[in-house]
């Protein structure tokens, strides 16, 4: 997911040449998407660094710094901290005007310039069909474990304007919703 999360900033925001991954370091999760996004980066022509975050202060010095120099953009992994302070986190991309994505449910709308992440509907469907095979008689340890299919792209066109960008036409029509 970290190199998809890159893509899609990328995309969103052709100009940006550096990012940081708000990330909490000792998350197993986060070390994956960590090295994904790293690896990911050459082939985007962006140079990537981890902004480790356990809270507020952090993400704030994290993000101040990294805007001291141009052509930056954020990736927020979802977690606990970097969920509690996205008020915050968009507060400060929007101040330092860089573009953001974000994989949290919800913050398509908080002010961040690209939501990507699971398609939660989808994903509470195929829960509820597990729900009714358990119920039939199947047993939880013999249903397979499964991924999520269907993911989400919402852009936000009031912060790319308040950010000063151009939201390139075609990641326009890919998006699932266009917030205005």
């Amino acid at each position: 997911m970290g190199g998809k999360w890159l893509e899609v900033l990328k995309e969103t925001a052709p100009h940006l040449t550096r990012v940081v991954a708000l990330l909490h370091p000792e998350t197993p999760s986060h070390q994956g998407f960590w090295q994904s996004t790293e690896a990911a980066a050459p082939r985007f022509g962006i140079e990537a660094s981890a902004g480790g975050v356990h809270n507020a202060a952090e993400i704030e010095g994290v993000v101040t710094a990294f805007a001291e120099k141009p052509n930056g953009g954020l990736i927020v992994f979802p977690h606990a901290v970097t969920n509690a302070n996205t008020s915050l986190i968009t507060s400060l991309a929007l101040r330092y005007r860089l573009p953001s994505v974000m994989a949290a449910a919800g913050t398509g709308s908080s002010g961040v310039l690209a939501y990507y992440g699971v398609g939660f509907l989808d994903s509470f469907r195929h829960t509820a069909e597990y729900v009714d095979r358990i119920l039939r008689g199947e047993k939880p340890a013999d249903l397979p474990v499964q991924q999520p299919t269907k993911f989400k792209l919402v852009l936000n066109l009031k912060t790319a304007q308040a950010i000063g960008i151009d939201i390139p036409p075609i990641m326009l029509t890919r998006a699932d919703e266009v917030i205005e």
